[in-house]
């Protein structure tokens, strides 16, 4: 986590920051479960409820709001797209699939990186006001629904 730039002082991306941190300390019991098969799927369930609400969250507001400035829309579409491709990998490593979860660990991690160095620190910069009240907004009417809006999606 960075703290270079004070975007962590904003209440929303204090949040996904903060949820982030959270998500990653439960890829240790995840990665300890891998061949138990029922703590494996109580891991991922864990898992999966901390991040699902957490995609949701990105999806329906910061990134909604992001993407509409066309120097923001490629990369908020990449971020989308890993947000599939984690939920994916996660499914099919519950499903057994636990060759699986380096790739999945790497790309959270990596993802993570992209949002809290490049995105968030972009985000405080880029929008005013009226934008994060928005963002505030959409984020809580719709943070703990699953599927946000991604493009594309």
């Amino acid at each position: 986590m960075c703290s270079y730039c004070g975007c962590s002082d904003l209440e929303v991306i204090g949040r996904f920051r903060a949820e982030h941190e959270h998500i990653v300390n439960h890829l240790g019991e995840l990665r300890r479960s891998l061949d138990d098969e029922p703590r494996r799927h109580a891991a991922v369930e864990q898992l999966a409820a901390h991040l699902d609400p957490h995609v949701a969250a990105e999806e329906s507001g910061l990134f909604t709001v992001m993407a509409r400035d066309e120097l923001f829309t490629d990369h908020i579409g990449g971020l989308c797209d890993e947000h599939d491709e984690l939920d994916d990998l996660l499914g099919r490593i519950g499903q057994g699939r636990v060759e699986l979860f380096p790739r999945f660990e790497s790309l959270l991690r990596e993802h993570i990186d992209r949002e809290d160095n490049g995105l968030f620190p972009a985000a405080a910069i880029h929008l005013g006001g009226p934008e994060w009240a928005e963002v505030d907004t959409l984020t809580s009417t719709r943070g703990g629904v699953s599927g946000g809006n991604c493009i594309g999606s």
